[in-house]
């Protein structure tokens, strides 16, 4: 299995994570129900984008230079990650909801990204022998077998 389509069957799951955060966030009476919620995204996002950063990213940098498309990706992942790190600090509720969802439209935003341009990039530079090894190293990581 290629890199880009296991991460891209990561983005189909957190999809239907945001959906159902974006239908449930108007309802949530405490702030406790928002930093529960944050907390569950922020642990599956933080090892999704480990993954991009440290077995995706290596293979591209050497071909798309320090300033281009990755640091966007990157600055993009630590935009999410910050944001998504202070909620457990917020006590006012509404200002909770706002970071939750800021935190669910740069992810959106940013998965468009990488789905629209950067992991069709990866496949015409990098190729599909190298993906499907980058993929196997994405299976180690996730503890997952893929035959």
């Amino acid at each position: 299995m290629k890199i880009t389509d296991a991460l891209l069957g990561e983005h189909g799951v957190f999809y239907a994570q945001f959906t159902h955060l974006e239908q449930v966030l108007p309802h949530t009476e405490t702030v406790g129900e928002v930093h529960a919620q944050a907390a569950l995204l922020a642990a599956a996002l933080a090892t999704h984008a480990r993954l991009e950063e440290d077995v995706l990213f290596p293979s591209l940098d050497p071909h798309l230079g320090p300033m281009g498309p990755l640091a966007v990706m990157r600055a993009e992942h630590n935009e999410i990650e910050g944001t998504l790190s202070r909620i457990p600090d917020v006590d006012d509720l509404v200002e909770a909801r706002g970071l939750l969802v800021h935190a669910l439209q740069v992810a959106r935003q940013h998965f468009a990204k990488e789905e629209q341009v950067l992991f069709p990039m990866a496949g015409q530079i990098l190729g599909e022998e190298t993906l499907t090894q980058l993929g196997a190293q994405w299976a180690e990581r996730r503890s997952v077998s893929v035959l």
